[in-house]
């Protein structure tokens, strides 16, 4: 992949919900980072979809994450591909899939491999998935590249999607990135 464009990304948002975040490694931050990239896919047009595993046992999506997202899909497979209608409500033309959320090595991975099997383009986002184990994450983020799955951070993508500190959207997007 050569970059990725606004235009052409959605952001995937994989069960950040309120019954999970408190037992993964360093969820404060990693939903701050959530957050921000959310809020500066706004911002460029970039829409955000979100899943959530099980709600009536773990609960809604984040607070912190919820105000950003367009749709939620619910969910009771680890890959959220194997979901009835769910690749089908991917909006359309936008090849790249953004994947946040929790946890890495489950839900957020599983979900990968399944798009990428079905031919779509998946990204993780390395700081904003998160697992209860940094072991289980840094095995997550390994596999995911073995399996060829882009693995960026969050500024990086912030970056590319300005392509310029002429931007319009320059100094907001800055902000967003001191804030976390």
């Amino acid at each position: 992949m050569a970059g990725l464009h606004a235009h052409d990304c959605t952001l995937l948002v994989i069960d950040m919900q309120a019954g999970l975040l408190p037992s993964i490694d360093g969820a404060d931050a990693l939903a701050g980072r959530g957050a921000a990239l959310a809020q500066a896919a706004r911002l460029f047009g970039v829409p955000v979809a979100a899943t959530e595993h099980c709600a009536d046992k773990i609960g809604a999506t984040t607070p912190a994450m919820a105000p950003w997202i367009d749709r939620v899909t619910p969910k009771t497979h680890f890959d959220a591909t194997r979901e009835p209608g769910f690749i089908d409500s991917l909006p359309a033309g936008r090849p790249s899939l953004l994947l946040i959320g929790a946890e890495a090595h489950v839900c957020v991975l599983q979900t990968a491999l399944g798009l990428r099997d079905a031919g779509l383009a998946p990204v993780l986002v390395a700081d904003c998935a998160g697992s209860r184990r940094a072991a289980d994450r840094a095995a997550a983020l390994r596999r995911a590249a073995y399996h060829g799955i882009e693995v960026v951070t969050s500024e990086m993508i912030l970056f590319e999607w300005l392509e310029s500190a002429d931007n319009p959207h320059f100094r907001q997007v800055l902000r967003l990135i001191k804030s976390v």
